[in-house]
């Protein structure tokens, strides 16, 4: 099996600037070097067939994707309207500002199909490709943005992957994102 990482998540989780919320201590070729000479830790089923999430110790300096909400860090919580990419259409973010999040136990790598990459105007010379790293204490996926659901649920010339809105899964993130949120330096 051969996993490519995808210049979406390049761009997201290497970023030029070299920001501290993201990967750290590998480049993307490294990165992906290790992903396909390491069996992850676990394999988990993501949100459609087509993705898949494997789970690795995380073996960078690379800190967790969110932080739990407290009455101590509440004030430190900032948001804006951005968009991941020039194509899609800004949506209302939230993140911490002013905090670090602890070392990560884990990385969970985020794969689409060769299919589905192709489906959303991406075609890889790969059987997978990365779209995201999660950063974890915890060997579990953390649950899908609501607003990425949504997008998802809007199809892929908005930016998603056409996947509809499962209710469940929309009440699960909403539940975990009120109590969490992302940081950045």
């Amino acid at each position: 099996m051969k996993i490519l990482l995808t210049p979406f998540a390049q761009a997201r989780l290497f970023p030029k600037s070299g920001r501290a919320n993201t990967l750290q201590d590998t480049t993307p070729e490294d990165f992906e070097r290790h992903l396909n000479e390491h069996a992850p830790f676990k394999v988990l089923d993501g949100y459609a067939p087509f993705c898949k999430l494997h789970v690795h110790r995380n073996w960078t300096s690379t800190r967790c994707l969110t932080v739990p909400i407290t009455d101590d860090n509440r004030h430190l919580l900032r948001s804006a309207y951005e968009a991941r990419t020039k194509r899609e259409l800004p949506v209302l973010v939230r993140w911490f500002e002013g905090l670090e999040a602890p070392v990560a136990s884990y990385l969970v790598v985020i794969l689409y199909s060769r299919e589905q990459m192709a489906r959303e105007g991406t075609p890889i010379d790969a059987d997978w490709g990365v779209v995201g790293c999660l950063a974890t204490a915890a060997p579990e996926e953390i649950p899908m943005a609501p607003i990425t659901m949504m997008r998802n649920a809007l199809g892929v010339d908005e930016g998603g992957s056409g996947v509809p809105l499962d209710r469940e899964a929309y009440r699960r993130s909403v539940e975990f994102w009120e109590r969490n949120a992302n940081w950045r330096p």
